[in-house]
């Protein structure tokens, strides 16, 4: 057991990059965990991190060790769900990513968690791509086509893209008919955190408009804001905006010169068990992200 635990502490600290994390995370101190790194890489003889005054990162023989040792604790971890799924109630600690949209995902998170008290779970809001592998993450929830084939998917829901602005700024400025007539209006536009560029809004027709940016935001939250305010029309995701929509403080508009459906994916990593509790929040997430 003590092998067992020296080898979760390590996963820790490479997972994380930092024994001070790793060590917060585990209830320890930073110290312990420097001296269990220590006492596997006099047991192994080998070195498994490169360590400076500001970070550690895996030497070549630590990242073949991480590998194995993920895959050591996810048999564990199966063994743990086998043995007490008889009570059945998921349990633990969940780490999960998902876009920065609290309005829209949060009440599906407060949600799961009265559903499952016993789990802890950990949210990180950002539309950055996260490493699911890396960062340690249980599951992650974004759109496009997944690409990592180290991790396993599954399609939530599906969304489109939709041009808002609110009745004053279209009272103000009118209200366009045409894809053309947006070259006359203050635009606010998404900047792609991972990539930088400015997302292209969905119009039909070879002939696309020269949006003038009023905005450009890295965070969906701030074009929405900024349209409720009447700086402009804003082109969004129709699940974020929907509530309102529905309280008329924004209104749709170019609804037949604009062709989008974008996919929601749950994404984990293929190595892991698939445990109760991350069924559980796979079902959940199924369930309550509309399918069209």
């Amino acid at each position: 057991m003590d092998n067992l635990s020296g080898i979760a502490v390590f996963v820790q600290a490479a997972e994380n990059r930092s024994f001070t994390e790793a060590g917060r995370m585990l209830g320890i101190s930073s110290s312990a965990v420097g001296k269990t790194i220590a006492r596997l890489e006099e047991r192994m003889a080998v070195r498994l991190f490169h360590r400076s005054t500001r970070s550690i990162t895996l030497t070549a023989e630590g990242t073949c060790f991480l590998e194995r040792c993920r895959r050591i604790l996810c048999e564990v971890e199966a063994a743990q769900a086998e043995l007490s799924q008889a009570s059945g109630e998921p349990r633990g600690v969940l780490r999960v990513s998902l876009p920065h949209a609290g309005d829209r995902m949060m009440p599906i998170m407060t949600d799961f968690m009265r559903k499952y008290p016993e789990i802890e779970l950990h949210l990180d809001l950002s539309d950055r791509m996260v490493d699911v592998i890396e960062e340690g993450f249980d599951a992650v929830l974004r759109t496009g086509e997944p690409q990592d084939s180290r991790l396993m998917s599954r399609r939530v829901g599906t969304f489109s893209l939709v041009i808002v602005a609110s009745p004053a700024y279209l009272k103000r400025h009118g209200t366009p008919g045409h894809p053309r007539d947006l070259e006359a209006h203050a635009c606010l536009l998404h900047r792609f955190p991972a990539s930088g560029k400015i997302e292209r809004w969905p119009l039909r027709g070879k002939t696309q408009p020269t949006l003038r940016a009023a905005l450009v935001c890295n965070a969906v939250d701030g074009q929405i804001y900024a349209a409720t305010q009447g700086l402009g029309l804003a082109c969004v995701p129709d699940f974020i905006v929907s509530d309102a929509i529905a309280a008329g403080k924004l209104k749709r508009v170019l609804d037949d010169h604009i062709s989008h459906t974008g996919k929601f994916w749950l994404l984990w990593p293929s190595s892991r068990h698939a445990s109760p509790k991350l069924r559980a929040f796979i079902e959940h997430m199924s369930a309550h992200i509309a399918q069209k």
